[in-house]
């Protein structure tokens, strides 16, 4: 009888698994944001905001401090905080102009909300295909989507690396646009000597529990233009019952929220800010580690960084050549996850491919706004238009969370065994 070595043998068929303890979670609370929580405790003073024109508008001395910080951070004239970055990208497309019918440029390939917060203000999403190293807007679907009707985009930095902002300026500039930067998963980020979300006409950070730094949910919106400032801090706080007495002219989109942060939030953001240049350095280091042990894996690529740019490493995206190693990504998903490797996603979205916007039903069950005299052409969300993001989503990406745990270099180097053991015995998932 043939002895059968266990440790080689894939676990999918009954090996033994190269991972065989759980990784530490990711955490990075620390005493100072429980101290500084107590303290807003102690004081009472869980929030201060009033949604009436007082001094009280702005919120309490915890949300001032915080987006005080924010902004010193990352090198903006102002910082809002909002109670999620969903929230902030409503705010921040109603801060813009957008009119109803309206069309904004955005991202198949991102959280459901950057469009959403486009359709809220009854205006009409239109999905532009991405660029297949670091899955953000293509500049050239960008301008070939552009029409008569399009008033804004949306460049999301995926996954922590940034969109190509210079180019996207610029188509922007070309076309009298604005543009927002959904930065939510790239805080810290930077692209040339800036950081990601900061150069468009108003970026988005989200404080969300599974992001680099967090405040459980929350967000911060930044930007360097007053006007737009102030069109944020209003939708975010009650715009309608404010604009009389603050003496606002202007009553576009002055519909507003609850999008406010509390100040237990703001004092745990302001300890997590200071962390976050150590948190973002441990991610791209292991990302680095990653990097280096897969290299020569057939049929693998890592990660790609642009040239005067960094990545956050929200995700660690992987793109498989499905073709050439004959072997679908599913099953290689299995093999992994089988060997004990965490966080591992066969697949992320295609926003277009959702059924709200397939049948084109969002407010109420007619079909608006997209059957309403505001939408005013035909827009296509059928399958193809996407053909990057598409075949990604269906065939080829495979992500790894990287904010999932708190990873030493010898998990990363299990990590790193759990592949290469898969890709030894490739021809057996055949």
């Amino acid at each position: 009888m043939t002895n059968i070595n266990k440790n080689e043998m894939l676990a999918l068929f009954g090996g033994n698994k190269t991972i065989q303890r759980p990784f530490k979670r990711y955490n990075p609370i620390g005493e100072e944001e429980v101290n500084a929580a107590k303290q807003v405790v102690e004081s009472g003073v869980l929030s201060q905001f009033l949604g009436v024109w007082h001094e009280d508008f702005y919120g309490g001395p915890k949300v001032r401090e915080f987006e005080q910080a924010c902004a010193s951070y990352f090198g903006v004239k102002h910082a809002i905080t909002v109670n999620s970055a969903t929230s902030g990208l409503i705010a921040a497309v109603g801060a813009i102009g957008i009119e109803p019918g309206d069309e904004v440029i955005v991202s198949p390939w991102t959280m459901c909300a950057s469009a959403t917060a486009i359709l809220h203000w009854n205006a009409i999403p239109v999905f532009a295909d991405i660029d297949p190293e670091t899955f953000n807007l293509d500049p050239v679907s960008v301008e070939a989507n552009i029409t008569p009707y399009t008033k804004a985009i949306m460049a999301v930095d995926i996954f922590g690396h940034s969109a190509d902002m210079d180019v996207l300026m610029e188509i922007a500039a070309k076309h009298g646009l604005k543009v927002i930067s959904d930065a939510a998963q790239a805080p810290g980020a930077l692209y040339g000597n800036r950081y990601a979300g900061t150069l468009a006409h108003v970026g988005s950070y989200s404080l969300n529990y599974h992001k680099h730094i967090h405040t459980g949910e929350g967000g911060v919106l930044v930007t360097d233009d007053d006007d737009i400032c102030e069109r944020l801090q209003l939708i975010r706080n009650h715009a309608e019952a404010v604009v009389g007495g603050k003496g606002v002219a202007s009553l576009s989109n002055m519909i507003g929220y609850n999008f406010r942060l509390g100040e237990i939030e703001c004092a745990i953001g302001i300890e997590q800010l200071k962390k976050l240049k150590t948190l973002v350095a441990s991610r791209q280091n292991s990302a680095a580690r990653l990097s280096a042990g897969l290299e020569g894996l057939k049929g693998l690529r890592t990660p790609v960084v642009r040239p005067s740019c960094t990545h956050a490493y929200y995700i660690y995206p992987l793109v498989l050549d499905v073709d050439g190693l004959g072997v679908s990504r599913d099953r290689i998903w299995e093999a992994l996850v089988a060997e004990g490797v965490e966080g591992l996603s066969p697949s992320y979205v295609n926003l277009h491919m959702l059924p709200m916007f397939q049948k084109k039903i969002a407010y109420g069950s007619g079909g608006f706004p997209w059957t309403s005299e505001i939408c005013r052409r035909n827009v296509d969300y059928r399958h193809g238009i996407c053909p990057v993001a598409e075949e990604l989503q269906e065939k080829s990406y495979l992500g790894f969370a990287m904010c999932l745990n708190d990873l030493s270099d010898p998990d990363v180097d299990l990590i790193i065994e759990g592949f290469r053991k898969v890709w030894h015995q490739m021809e057996s998932l055949k």
